[in-house]
């Protein structure tokens, strides 16, 4: 199972008004283990931030002003996700910014190119519902250390995304995990000795015997006398007489 963990920070909170990603992290992971291998890219938006935008993510326009465009990184950032399925908090938010990113390139939205994307927002909201469910809410309420997280940044919140969804769908205490703990525990089954079972046999009484022996003699007629089951013996003492 490949899965792609993916964050990104933008201009604004609009793609429809224009605004655009100037930051992209993707972590990747294999069977639910951090395989090493990363994505990560600042972008030159080729617009101006929002003040509150920069206030988030403390990327200012003089330092992305020298960054490699959207279209430089695409086919890169394409061929990074392909055929994974995608793990965003708050997928939609992501989401629509990359498609408009794409659609300006011509090229197929993200949904084409990757398995499937699963947003954990709304997994949260189905755990906790009623609870803030920000990806630092998660992060206290799942104990996931963040407290390197001063300003908000792509891959970084990558990276505690792929730890808070590990403890939300299996509840492990971390992405390292022991040798020991890999391994599945050996369970042990008592052997049950089927000889020296007693099986009870409750035999048919004398009414039980005759209406069954009645019935077999009815599908016997009905069949013209074709049935395969054994007949009863004739009654000897009869014959003899």
């Amino acid at each position: 199972m490949r899965q792609i963990f993916l964050d990104t920070e933008t201009t604004g909170l609009s793609a429809e008004a224009g605004d655009r990603i100037i930051e992209i992290g993707c972590i990747e992971m294999l069977n639910r283990r951090l395989s090493g291998r990363t994505l990560h890219h600042y972008i030159n938006p080729q617009r101006k931030s929002h003040e509150d935008a920069v206030k988030v993510h403390g990327l200012t326009d003089e330092f992305l002003a020298d960054k490699p465009l959207f279209a430089a990184i695409a086919d890169e950032f394409l061929e990074f996700v392909a055929g994974a399925e995608l793990v965003i908090h708050n997928a939609a938010f992501d989401v629509g910014f990359l498609d408009a990113e794409l659609a300006r390139l011509g090229k197929p939205p993200l949904a084409e190119h990757v398995a499937e994307v699963t947003d954990t927002l709304l997994m949260a909201r189905e755990m906790f519902p009623g609870k803030s469910n920000s990806l630092d809410a998660l992060c206290k309420r799942l104990e996931v250390d963040n407290s390197n997280r001063t300003l908000h940044g792509a891959l970084l919140d990558a990276g505690l995304l792929a730890e808070v969804y590990i403890r939300l769908t299996r509840g492990q205490d971390s992405l390292v995990i022991d040798e020991v703990q890999s391994e599945a525990a050996e369970v042990t089954i008592a052997t049950v000795d089927f000889e020296r079972l007693v099986l009870p046999v409750i035999e048919a009484d004398a009414a039980e015997a005759a209406a069954h022996a009645a019935l077999l003699a009815e599908l016997d007629k009905a069949s013209g006398g074709k049935t395969l089951w054994p007949r009863p013996a004739p009654n000897t003492s009869e014959a003899v007489a």
